[in-house]
């Protein structure tokens, strides 16, 4: 039995959005371990509850910062791959801003999964600990959050001006 595919003029954005999140959440991650874990130094993965001040401490933190990466890298691989497949597919909506839109999502999402889960669930770490510890972690949920309603925003106005599949 043959089947026939059925095609529409309505073209879908969810495998860029998907992408660009996936990307979004890797890059997020690279941010805070490149920028606060090794330029800045302010926190490692574990310093909460860990000394850095020891080498064995500090051995078990660049560990965490490492596996932290590796999941970073997974992420960014995916999104890579799953773009690489939207590519291949003649009815994906081709929109910058809802590609921008669900990068800026993914990475204000990861912000405040990681914000929520390691500086206030576990507390295994802080954004700066010291003065202003809270200060700095509630900043940091205040970006991710500015960031997922932003992306958000950009995908919804994209959508709203769908572009043809002839496009």
């Amino acid at each position: 039995m043959q089947t026939q595919s059925i095609e529409t003029d309505r073209p879908t954005y969810a495998p860029i959005i998907i992408a660009g999140l996936l990307l979004g959440i890797g890059e997020g991650g690279f941010f805070d371990g490149i920028v606060l874990h090794q330029l800045l130094q302010w926190h490692h993965m574990f310093t909460s509850v860990v000394t850095k001040e020891t080498v064995g401490g500090m051995e078990l933190n660049t560990l965490g910062d490492g596996l932290f990466h590796v999941f970073d890298w997974v992420m960014t691989i995916a999104g890579t791959i799953s773009l690489w497949r939207a590519g291949r597919r003649p009815d994906v909506a081709w929109s910058t801003g809802a590609f921008v839109g669900s990068i800026l999502m993914g990475f204000g999402l990861f912000n405040l999964v990681e914000g929520v889960i390691d500086h206030h669930i576990l507390q295994i770490h802080h954004v700066r600990a010291g003065a202003n510890q809270l200060a700095w972690d509630l900043g940091f949920l205040a970006i991710g959050l500015a960031l997922l309603l932003g992306g958000w925003l950009l995908v919804q106005r994209s959508r709203s001006h769908p572009p043809s599949i002839a496009d």
